[in-house]
């Protein structure tokens, strides 16, 4: 199972040979709690119940994946063996802090757009070997994943297409040879661009680092002569500008800052 791999390493990061602690100390019963030290939205519920049920831990929750807290509230109440809840505490706070803190930015990109019906989508733009844990982070906020690798959607960017002499020919082998159910997304920068990807075979078309100007342009452009693609709109994405950006039209917006530019809240645990 992913999550008991990723937890096992996890665990094993911070343990090493052993807890000093644990060598020295006696086992007893005890409760600890998480409180916050400030406001956000919980993420990692998923991940911390798996590891509980590894270590045999009894968990309370005050609060799930995707609720609000503000600081001061204890979101989690653990019980069990003392040697055990001190040897897992940083790798719970870990979890649960970096977890909560891309939530917690990601609801606030998402409550900016809230009245728009637009979604917002993140990237691969993930810390190595922890794209899953980010990505489920990014759901509890409220956003939605975007492709998870290489795998699952195929993406033409940049890139892409300087290898590609006729794009037309080369779409039709795309669909001889990838899955049926796969979509192919196709980066433009301009609207001449958007064109020639809608007219071969887009199922989604990226506005990347346009003007609204111009996505707008695309988005009248769509509405006209391709109503079934869809339009993402990528770039420049921040607080300031996601609203203005929704308002064009598009119909999600991606952005790598809700994962890699997320600040960490304050979390601590206390034991009874």
């Amino acid at each position: 199972m992913l999550k008991e791999r990723f937890l096992k390493a996890l665990v094993a990061e911070d343990l090493g040979r052993g807890d000093l602690f644990s060598r020295i100390s006696t086992s007893k019963s005890i409760r600890a709690y998480i409180i916050a030290k400030s406001d956000g939205v919980l993420a990692g519920q998923e991940y911390v119940e798996t590891l509980a049920k590894m270590y045999d831990l009894t968990l309370e929750w005050e609060k799930s994946d995707g609720s609000r807290f503000s600081k001061g509230e204890k979101l989690l109440f653990i019980s069990g063996d003392s040697k055990t809840i001190l040897s897992l505490e940083r790798s719970i706070l870990d979890m649960v802090i970096h977890a909560s803190s891309v939530a917690t930015l990601t609801a606030k990109y998402v409550d900016a757009i809230k009245d728009t019906g637009v979604k917002l989508l993140d990237t691969r733009k993930t810390r190595p070997l922890l794209r899953e844990f980010e990505k489920y982070a990014v759901r509890c906020g409220g956003g939605i994943n975007h492709r998870m690798g290489l795998d699952d959607c195929l993406m033409l960017k940049d890139t892409h297409l300087q290898t590609i002499e006729d794009l037309d020919a080369f779409m039709k082998e795309v669909r001889q040879k990838i899955p049926f159910t796969s979509k192919v997304e196709i980066e433009c920068e301009s609207l001449e661009m958007v064109k020639t990807a809608m007219k071969a075979g887009a199922d989604i078309v990226m506005c990347d680092n346009m003007s609204t100007e111009e996505t707008a342009k695309v988005v009248a452009y769509r509405n006209e002569n391709f109503p079934h693609i869809l339009l993402e709109a990528s770039g420049n994405v921040t607080l300031e500008t996601i609203e203005e950006i929704a308002s064009t039209g598009v119909d999600a917006i991606s952005s790598g800052s809700i994962i890699h530019q997320a600040n960490w809240i304050d979390l601590s645990m206390k034991v009874e």
